[in-house]
């Protein structure tokens, strides 16, 4: 099985998540989710929703960013999910995927809990 970190290299948390993996002998495969090329889908954001717990998208949705994409705090879950997929800069980093487990790295310790 192979670890997924989902990474945004302009983002501090984000580096200091992916140097904890590799300072504990994971190498994850890196995904740059807020690139054209690394985009999730409508399906992957459900599905790393799923492996959190069956959370709500507001559970790793960028507060300050939603406010800036003017995403109403009455917005439902599926205009949340939908948002992501719009504007992946809702989606709060770093997220660490590793087979039917996911977990947001804040702290970033908590990347080290799926391993």
């Amino acid at each position: 099985m192979s670890y997924i970190l989902l990474h945004n290299p302009g983002c501090g948390s984000s580096k200091k998540g992916l140097a904890l993996l590799q300072e504990n002998g994971v190498e994850p495969e890196v995904r740059k989710y807020a690139s054209v090329g690394g985009r999730l889908s409508l399906e992957e954001i459900k599905d790393i929703a799923k492996k959190m717990g069956n959370v709500s998208p507001r559970a790793f949705l960028r507060e300050k960013d939603a406010v800036k994409f003017d995403l109403p705090e009455t917005a439902t879950d599926e205009d949340v999910f939908a948002a992501m997929v719009e504007n992946p800069k809702l989606i709060q980093r770093p997220i660490g995927i590793n087979g039917d487990k996911a977990v947001l790295g804040r702290p970033n310790e908590k990347l080290l809990e799926i391993i």
